[in-house]
């Protein structure tokens, strides 16, 4: 038997460690988490990019009565990045929750399994890293490349 041990770098901020470009694009996830529209979950996520031309776009997640056919803030965000600015790349991807009482989240919140394979992507397709911060009330988590989310990935070079 042999066994893998994998090592994931997460650096730990407060706010107010953050440079005022991350305070800005964390500040534009919270302000996101407020165009959610979630009656069923009551819980509100954020997210916003910065793009490679400096852009900050926002989205948030959206519900629907016949589920699954809502959609997450991340994928919200960076689809409409890439409709919108298809030739510009997505450098960093900030994510911030309310939770039902509107209180953003104590902890940061982490991406589900579906936004993650998606921001994967993101990186295949603009062949550079996408940075994330996940935001909480008590300290911010960073991560380099979607690749710390997401150790076992699959992309198109599995299907080879």
């Amino acid at each position: 038997m042999k066994e893998l041990n994998i090592h994931i770098n997460v650096r730990v901020y407060t706010y107010d460690e953050l440079n005022a470009s991350d305070r800005e694009l964390i500040d534009a996830a919270r302000e996101a988490t407020y165009s959610s529209y979630s009656p069923y979950s009551h819980f509100s996520v954020g997210a916003a990019a910065r793009l490679a031309n400096d852009t900050v776009v926002c989205g948030s997640n959206q519900e629907n009565a016949a589920s699954p056919s809502g959609l997450c803030a991340e994928r919200t965000t960076l689809f409409y990045a890439n409709s919108r600015y298809p030739d510009q790349a997505i450098k960093t991807l900030a994510i911030a929750a309310r939770n039902e009482q509107g209180k953003f989240l104590e902890d940061p919140i982490t991406p589900c399994g579906a936004c993650r394979q998606v921001m994967l992507e993101m990186e295949t397709r603009y062949r550079q890293p996408m940075r994330i911060l996940l935001y909480g009330e008590k300290e911010i988590y960073e991560m380099q490349k979607v690749g710390d989310l997401l150790p076992f990935s699959f992309d198109a070079s599995a299907m080879q």
